[in-house]
């Protein structure tokens, strides 16, 4: 058994919960996100991050914005929609809930 398969598809299965969380607090730059992903600890690349970016704003939750850089080209900027305000939130304690109950079932060993 590959722990590294199973530890990336747990990885995987919170990534679109914490990028949304990530968005809460405001408009963000792709590389911001990144960089408050690799602060937890939850390394992301772009070519995993754009696609998912992309698909979000696709299904409503996120919008995005061009702003001009003043040292090279304009930036996408990122924020959440009521939509997926919503969305993170129903998320959110889905995750909660899952997680207390594995924390049940690990903490009976």
């Amino acid at each position: 058994m590959d722990v590294e398969n199973s530890k990336a598809q747990m990885r995987k299965g919170v990534l679109e919960l914490c990028i949304l969380a990530t968005l809460e607090d405001g408009e963000k730059y792709p590389s911001e996100i990144i960089e408050r992903m690799k602060g937890a600890d939850l390394l992301v690349v772009e070519g995993t991050l754009y696609p998912l970016l992309t698909r979000l704003k696709n299904e409503g939750l996120l919008n995005y914005q061009w702003v001009e850089s003043t040292g090279g080209p304009p930036r996408k900027y990122f924020t959440l929609t009521e939509a997926g305000k919503d969305f993170l939130q129903q998320l959110t304690l889905a995750y909660n809930d899952m997680s207390a109950a594995v924390a049940k079932i690990l903490l009976k060993k």
